[in-house]
């Protein structure tokens, strides 16, 4: 199970490209983002982490989480057991969160791949 989070988490990062800017509704890219799930991306200890990259995933998580959400999710990136936890956790505010962070991790990749 932790290998599958870490994995989750990973291919979070891996899958996404990155850009100097920040996508719109129409899929144009406009800005770049900061924030802790960038900060976090930034200052994890994965091969694939670039300003882009992490600035593009905080961008999806901009338009998708809380800021609540996101300085939870952001916790996962150097604390993988601490997604364990939250997934297989039995509290209902845990379960609505973990849709809400699939849900964000699949826009991630979607959107940022191929930047």
């Amino acid at each position: 199970m932790k290998l599958l989070v870490a994995f989750l988490v990973m291919a979070l990062i891996a899958g996404c490209g990155g850009n100097r800017f920040d996508r719109g509704d129409t899929g144009a890219v406009t800005r770049f983002s900061s924030g802790p799930i960038s900060s976090a991306c930034l200052s994890s200890d994965r091969k694939a982490r670039n300003a882009r990259l992490c600035g593009c995933i905080q961008t999806v998580a901009n338009r998708s989480l809380s800021g609540a959400d996101q300085r939870k999710a952001s916790r996962f990136f150097s604390d993988p057991q601490r997604a364990h936890d939250v997934w297989m956790s039995q509290s209902s505010a845990d379960d609505a969160f973990w849709d809400r962070y699939k849900a964000f991790a699949a826009r991630s990749e979607q959107s940022c791949r191929g930047y």
